[in-house]
């Protein structure tokens, strides 16, 4: 017999933005438990925003979150002994998901500089449609429209 669905961990909305996404940023870029921590480097990040661009911190998040976010990516499947690479439409949840993992991951990878400046480097760039995380997105969207042939293996 199956078991039923998953339960769900109901996040709050973060302190100083009352914004879900901003919550998720925190518990994404959190690191060993650590979340005074991440809310340094994420509210430290959003001041950096604000000084660079003159913008609201939130709506240069919201647009990098968009630009970052994929509408398709590819999932393999085996068919008759082979593995194809199958293009699916990404669910609202799982896009949010990987917006955010993507932009984290693009601000890792640059050295040199403390996260909060990396972070808000890579949202002001992703806001912009530049960056690693948009690199990223396109490239996925690449896969999927190469493999595009293969979407009728979809389940």
């Amino acid at each position: 017999m199956r078991r039923g669905p998953k339960k769900k961990n109901k996040i709050e909305p973060d302190i100083r933005y009352n914004s879900l996404e901003v919550q998720k940023l925190i518990n994404y870029v959190m690191e060993n438990g650590k979340k005074n921590t991440a809310r340094q480097i994420v509210y430290g990040a959003f001041e950096d925003i604000k000084t660079e661009t003159k913008k609201e911190p939130t709506e240069v998040f919201q647009g990098a979150v968009m630009n970052a976010s994929p509408n398709v990516e590819v999932r393999s499947k085996r068919v008759g002994g082979a593995n194809y690479q199958i293009p699916r439409e990404v669910r609202p949840e799982r896009r949010l998901t990987l917006g955010l993992r993507w932009i984290i991951e693009a601000a890792k990878e640059k050295k040199g500089s403390p996260m909060r400046k990396k972070l808000a480097q890579e949202l002001i760039l992703a806001d912009k449609g530049e960056g690693g995380a948009v690199k990223k997105k396109e490239n996925t969207h690449k896969m999927a429209e190469a493999n595009k042939a293969f979407a009728h293996f979809a389940w």
